[in-house]
């Protein structure tokens, strides 16, 4: 019911060995210049308690980035106001790309990954998230993610 994303998408592996870049299972700092976090698109399952979740990456401006590290390890970091920022993993099994929706990233306690909420818009994704998705739909992304990484591998 999780699906993850590695890097942002601007991520080069060519970047790993550069001093003024970053990448860790929850940060990314790409040439110094672009900042990421990496947080969870919920989406309630239709009919159940279940919840599917997106594990994708957020670009964040530099003081928005500052503060998130600061706060990152210190109780009471999900009293923090949203960040503002931009999708930055593209989910190929929608229509239309998924790069550069508008989010609000919102902290929660220590040691639990942010949540991801998108702006309200017609895009597939947002719609899925204010309404929810079937199990039905569940599998369908199961079959399409399984499906691109099995492609990925030949």
């Amino acid at each position: 019911m999780n699906y993850t994303a590695d890097a942002p998408a601007v991520w080069d592996p060519a970047f790993a060995d550069a001093d003024d870049c970053l990448l860790t299972a929850d940060q990314c700092v790409v040439l110094g210049q672009h900042y990421f976090v990496k947080g969870l698109i919920e989406i309630p399952v239709s009919g159940s308690d279940e919840v599917f979740s997106w594990e994708v990456w957020v670009s964040l401006s530099r003081e928005s980035f500052s503060r998130a590290s600061d706060l990152w390890n210190r109780p009471g970091r999900e009293a923090e106001e949203p960040y503002f920022g931009w999708l930055t993993t593209d989910l190929p099994v929608y229509p239309t790309t998924t790069l550069n929706l508008k989010t609000h990233v919102h902290t929660r306690p220590v040691g639990e990954r942010p949540f991801v909420e998108l702006e309200p818009t017609d895009h597939p994704l947002a719609v899925e998230q204010h309404t929810g998705i079937s199990l039905d739909r569940v599998w369908e992304i199961a079959s399409a993610v399984l499906h691109a990484r099995n492609g990925e591998q030949q």
